[in-house]
């Protein structure tokens, strides 16, 4: 065990003990070196600087033995008699440390000049000489710097463009940039047990798993291990995490990589790392590989080759498909990929042989999302009274990401408000900061504006109450959140077939906003935007993707490869017309109706109104109150429970199956 978590910690740690490896950082070191010492050598002769005067009143003194004048530089070296005395005067305390003065001299002529004047005024004769020095180290630098120079600028712009992977040099641009997970390895240690929910993707995944921990039982049957699995599903679902825990059930080696990190912007590079990956892994075969966000470079090839190609994202594919079911063979390596973008995939590389199964990751449903909810509410603290199955039943559509997120920020808004435990408010809130975001009641709003709004939202809530298949609702609330100065929370039914009646039901309840502003002040505002597009996508989908409308009944244009048709229309234009007409058709009568609804319970609706303004937040009880109970309320109930009770029981079976 402790050699496995020395691995863990450090699993691409393959250096050699006690082999000493060069590089360039000691190229680097020894150059400097030499040049320090280049230096330190030309200034190993000890020297005082003068001034030219002072050097004038030594000369006139009779202190001066000789001077060599360096004429490319414009100075002078001048040696002191050798007398006890003389020497105090001029060095002082550095006596025997220094033996010469330098000095800056006008010009050599100058200097001669007032050397024989010197020395006829004293009768003496002073030795001069006349030097040109060189400074190597200069020389040096002027000379070979600039080169220097260019190779460190290009060393560096190349490390740049090779993006620092496989070591950093641009010789390596085309190797693997997969991060390998060995036995031991952190992410290893994630398991099925690890994940909650996915009961149907883990099941699916189980036999590549069993497979590479025993590939015998297949084996002789005549089995052949697949090559691949694609991991399909909405952003947040858990993708990521099931493939994470295939890799510590099965126990082998583990090379993950993205998607991106096979295009570059040199041209073959992609396929280069490709090819790599490959024969990576076959050497540490039997392993998985896995590919997250596959659609990167597995998009399909050919489309809008004029506006959309790239050619080096066509052949990082093309080399992929070759290795993952080619001439060559790859036993014992399996490949996992993730998108949730299947739609838009290359058919070659969906086809069986390659990716041999598709493994659809969901959504999760109410119990499974009772299940994640008690993995992410372990950590918290929370209050007794807290019940899971209260906060699963209120996040439908919210992914495995959305519910850690949603116990997150419950924590955070009971830590701000100075809480011991997390309780059902804070969850509550952490839902509305989620959808609606942080609330501004600081927001200015005038008395006509609030009474509007109040019948704005008003209108929803009657609306959608008096409605049989429009969703139940939650809370109405004229607190501004986001972007919204308005909002009503539904609880909509987790079905997997929506009816014409349904669709119609909801998107008056949509309108209903609008026609009671219609209705109460016989104007309409701009409160009704986020509305309108949604009761509009709602009725060109009727139309044009589910075939419900009168005079475009059964007939679908829906692209399920999400191409849209690229750039044409696979109607005329007189079809187009009838489109319009329709749309605009359905959504008239919706809004009618939805005026109708209004106005025959216009009492209670402008009650509500009030009751809005004055409280801000209503809830069901509150319509119950004005409205009554909803006449279907109790029909609805028992369908639900029934539903819920049947699929309490089949999950019961299933895990004691698995079990």
């Amino acid at each position: 065990m402790e050699n496995e978590n020395k691995q863990g910690k450090q699993p691409n740690n393959n250096k050699p003990k006690g082999k000493f490896i060069v590089n360039m950082y000691w190229f680097y070191g020894i150059i400097a070196a030499v040049l320090i010492a280049l230096n330190i050598f030309m200034n190993s002769d000890a020297s005082k600087e003068v001034s030219y005067s002072e050097f004038r009143n030594y000369a006139e003194k009779g202190y001066v033995e000789s001077i060599v004048v360096i004429t490319n530089k414009n100075a002078a070296e001048v040696v002191i008699k050798q007398d006890s005395s003389i020497l105090n005067t001029v060095f002082g305390d550095d006596k025997g440390k220094v033996n010469s003065l330098i000095v800056t001299i006008p010009s050599p002529e100058k200097m001669e000049e007032f050397v024989a004047d010197n020395d006829k005024n004293l009768n003496i004769k002073t030795d001069i000489k006349y030097e040109e020095r060189k400074n190597y180290l200069d020389t040096l630098l002027w000379s070979f710097g600039p080169f220097i120079l260019i190779i460190i600028i290009w060393i560096f712009i190349m490390r740049r463009m090779s993006g620092g992977g496989a070591g950093g040099n641009v010789f390596n641009v085309g190797k693997s940039k997969a991060q390998l997970f060995d036995k031991g390895a952190n992410t290893m240690s994630v398991t099925f047990k690890d994940i909650a929910g996915l009961a149907e993707a883990k099941q699916e995944i189980q036999e590549i798993v069993d497979f590479l921990k025993n590939p015998s039982k297949y084996t002789n049957l005549g089995g052949k291990i697949p090559k691949g699995a694609l991991l399909v599903g909405p952003p947040g679902t858990g993708k990521t995490l099931l493939a994470k825990a295939v890799a510590g059930e099965a126990h082998v080696p583990f090379f993950s990589m993205s998607g991106s990190d096979f295009v570059e912007m040199f041209v073959g590079v992609g396929a280069s790392r490709v090819r790599d990956l490959f024969r990576q892994a076959k050497e540490k075969a039997p392993c998985i590989i896995f590919i997250d966000e596959i659609d990167a470079i597995g998009r399909a090839r050919g489309k809008n080759p004029s506006f959309n190609s790239n050619d080096e994202r066509e052949n990082t594919l093309n080399q992929l498909l070759t290795e993952m079911d080619g001439f060559g063979s790859n036993s014992g390596v399996i490949i996992l990929a993730a998108t949730n973008r299947a739609e838009i995939l290359d058919k070659a590389l969906m086809r069986a042989g390659r990716f041999d199964r598709q493994i659809h990751v969901d959504l999760p449903d109410v119990h499974e999302r009772n299940e994640i909810f008690g993995v992410h509410l372990r950590p918290l603290k929370l209050s007794p009274e807290l019940n899971i199955e209260f906060l699963a039943k209120q996040t439908p559509g919210f992914s495995g990401a959305d519910i850690a997120n949603v116990c997150n920020e419950a924590a955070l808004i009971a830590a701000r408000k100075n809480k011991e435990v997390v309780e059902k408010q804070d969850f509550l809130d952490a839902v509305d900061r989620i959808i609606g975001g942080m609330e501004k009641k600081n927001k200015i709003t005038t008395t006509a504006e609030k009474a509007s709004i109040a019948t704005h939202e008003a209108g929803h809530a009657a609306v959608s109450w008096l409605l049989e298949y429009a969703n139940p609702l939650v809370k109405v609330t004229i607190v501004p959140r986001g972007k919204a100065l308005g909002a009503a929370w539904y609880l909509p039914e987790e079905r997997q077939l929506t009816t014409k009646e349904q669709i119609l039901d909801e998107m008056c309840a949509i309108l209903g906003g609008r026609a009671a502003e219609d209705v109460v002040f016989n104007r309409i505002s701009t409160g009704a935007l986020n509305d309108l597009e949604r009761a509009t996508k709602m009725a060109y989908s009727i139309v044009v993707y589910y075939g419900m409308s009168n005079k475009l009944s059964n007939v679908s244009y829906f692209d399920s490869t999400g191409g849209e048709y690229s750039f044409t229309k696979p109607y005329s234009e007189k079809t187009a017309e009838i489109i319009d007409t329709e749309v605009q058709s359905i959504i008239a009568e919706q809004y009618e109706r939805a005026k109708k609804i209004i106005s025959n319970n216009k009492e209670n609706h402008a009650q509500l109104s009030q009751l809005l303004i004055e409280k801000e937040v209503i809830f069901a009880e509150d319509m119950e109150q004005i409205f009554g109970k909803r006449p279907w309320a109790s029909r609805m109930d028992e369908l639900i429970s029934e539903s819920e009770k049947n699929k309490i029981n089949t999950s019961t079976t299933e895990a004691t199956t698995t079990l």
